[in-house]
């Protein structure tokens, strides 16, 4: 069990890094698709609660160290803990995007309107679905790059070796 958790930990980090570094280089001006096939590979991976962890360091590291706005956590971490948990109870990657899409598209788009109305201090030129239509296609760009990834990877022993490690179950396409 606790080389599980090692192991499980080890995949956090690398998940982290490669969110941290892929997310600016793949950036569209208010979009961060990269963001989102990070979540919806690791809620498939990791799960709920690693997957929104990953989100929550990994939109800390960028507010830090890259100047991104609060959006970096109101979009990735509700949409990397519904990629985990509907991925969980669906049992198929289709799920886990689903979840992806609710979660950062709507959800999150929806709460970044008084997170940013906070952090700006201005109401004037903000309204509520302002970032709805971004984020959405953000997650829409982010599930089809995830679903090409995760179905490739699908292929590598290294990836069937994880999944039975940290659930005992198969990804069903």
């Amino acid at each position: 069990m606790e080389k599980n958790k090692i192991h499980k930990l080890t995949l956090l980090a690398l998940m982290i890094a490669l969110d941290v570094i892929l997310s600016p280089v793949m950036r569209i001006e208010g979009m961060a698709p990269m963001s989102s096939v990070m979540n919806i590979v690791a809620g498939v991976l990791l799960g709920p609660v690693y997957g929104t962890l990953m989100a929550f360091v990994c939109g800390l590291v960028r507010m830090t160290m890259l100047g991104i706005p609060p959006l970096a956590l109101t979009g990735a971490v509700f949409g990397a803990f519904f990629a985990g948990v509907f991925y969980r109870i669906g049992k198929r990657l289709i799920w886990s995007m689903i979840g992806e899409i609710i979660g950062t598209g709507i959800i999150g788009s929806l709460l970044s309107y008084p997170v940013m109305i906070w952090f700006t201090g201005s109401r004037s030129e903000l309204y509520w679905l302002i970032y709805t239509p971004r984020f959405i296609g953000a997650t829409l760009i982010g599930s089809v790059i995830a679903w090409i990834v995760l179905v490739k990877l699908q292929e590598t022993a290294i990836f069937k070796r994880w999944q039975r490690l940290f659930f005992n179950e198969r990804m069903l396409g």
